[in-house]
């Protein structure tokens, strides 16, 4: 039958488990690999293959794209749904990589209810119902200095999780009524404080756009940053283990 070749040979390279030479890859390019627990990580590195292996990877301008650049952005996303059911991330069916700053021409839009056709460089965009977009470079150069406090494969993918109710709210789906209000009371009083300019710099202006952008900041904040988000926002952070499942300070020093 179509495509059933295609699916015993997926199955068997998802059953035979990454590559040697793919964990070791992941091993040096993400320190806190350690830190997760036997479950927490089996999880990680099944679902860090699958989204290798079923992504379509879609290089642009004439680059190649190679198993370091598949695997580090698949590692990343990944670990921001390491605690949550499996498909999370079912919706990114394609990746576009750029070598470096991409270009939006023509008319667009970055934030709802803004257009421009002005040139617009992004180092990353979650396209509705289409690709994630990376510019490898800042790829990178997020992984290598997390203290700066950014990471664009963590932003993008927390708009993902963000859509998966079908509203872009600054709120992904939360099963536990209880976690669910505490989210919504320790976000508002933070989504608050950056818009008015009281926040210590710990969760970056650009998320007092909107709450959708807030959440993909906030997102880059905790993984980057967590003992200065822990103690601007600790009844946030507390919500953001509960939501995410893993604890940044385990392997952040600062």
């Amino acid at each position: 039958m179509f495509g059933s070749r295609r699916r015993r040979e997926r199955q068997a390279a998802i059953d035979a488990g990454m590559p040697a030479s793919w964990r070791s890859l992941c091993d040096s390019r993400f320190p806190w690999l350690a830190t997760l627990d036997a479950d927490r990580s089996e999880r990680w590195e099944r679902r860090t293959h699958e989204m290798v292996l079923d992504v379509s990877w879609e290089p642009a301008r004439g680059f190649e794209v190679t198993d370091e650049m598949r695997l580090t952005v698949a590692g990343l996303a990944q670990l921001l749904v390491v605690d949550q059911p499996d498909g999370a991330l079912a919706a990114v069916r394609s990746v576009v990589l750029h070598p470096t700053t991409i270009v939006m021409a023509g008319e667009h839009s970055q934030v709802d209810g803004i257009v421009t056709d002005e040139p617009t460089p992004i180092l990353g965009e979650a396209v509705e119902h289409g690709p994630l977009l990376f510019a490898w470079d800042e790829v990178v150069h997020d992984v290598e200095h997390p203290e700066r406090g950014r990471n664009v494969v963590l932003h993008e993918c927390a708009h993902v999780l963000d859509h998966l109710d079908g509203v872009v709210d600054g709120t992904p789906p939360i099963a536990d009524p209880e976690l669910a209000q505490r989210w919504v009371e320790a976000c508002t009083e933070a989504y608050e404080d950056v818009v008015a300019g009281r926040d210590p710099g710990v969760i970056d202006p650009y998320g007092g756009v909107n709450p959708g952008e807030f959440f993909a900041v906030l997102t880059e904040a905790y993984f980057c940053e967590p003992h200065a988000l822990w103690s601007a926002h600790p009844a946030l952070a507390e919500a953001l283990v509960d939501l995410y499942g893993v604890d940044p300070r385990t392997w952040c020093v600062h």
